[in-house]
């Protein structure tokens, strides 16, 4: 299973968010059955790291921050993921428009299955400096995200 997360550079959301369903994936023993990666929808960022407020927050939460470099998404990735998982409306509208059209229906916004947040966006923390957010924000997100696809690989 390929799991993308995607957000408008890659250098705050959707990298803070591959580092943290990573460990998940790992501490629950599905490293071998779930890929995750991440990209974003624009190209202004390519070839950098994560934003310097993301790698502090990253690494006091003890993630991993290693060969997270900044990447827009491409054809291929909307061909091989399986879960395209994006931060906000707008990331979303312009994946939508971006996507082949049989790969529509595998972009998601990150709180899709969060009961009461579904339309909350994880908030751009390169505007609002609000690292600390995002990380909690996606904590709260990715469990139910693994959930699904751990029903999804028994099935």
């Amino acid at each position: 299973m390929n799991v993308l997360f995607v957000c408008l550079g890659n250098i705050c959301r959707s990298p803070m968010a591959e580092a943290m369903f990573k460990q998940m994936v790992e501490k629950a023993g599905l490293a071998d059955q779930i890929y995750v990666d991440s990209a974003g929808t624009s190209d202004y960022e390519e070839g950098n790291g994560p934003h310097p407020g993301a790698l502090k927050t990253m690494r006091r939460h003890n993630l991993p921050t290693a060969g997270l470099v900044s990447r827009p998404i491409t054809r291929r990735d909307f061909d091989q993921a399986d879960y395209i998982i994006c931060m906000d409306d707008m990331n979303h509208d312009n994946l939508r428009r971006m996507a082949p059209v049989d790969d529509v229906n595998k972009i998601h916004l990150a709180n899709e299955p969060v009961p009461g947040k579904e339309d909350t966006p994880i908030d751009d923390p390169w505007y609002t400096h609000r690292f600390e957010d995002t990380y909690q924000s996606l904590a709260t997100a990715l469990p139910y995200w693994l959930d699904i696809m751990k029903k999804q690989l028994r099935a």
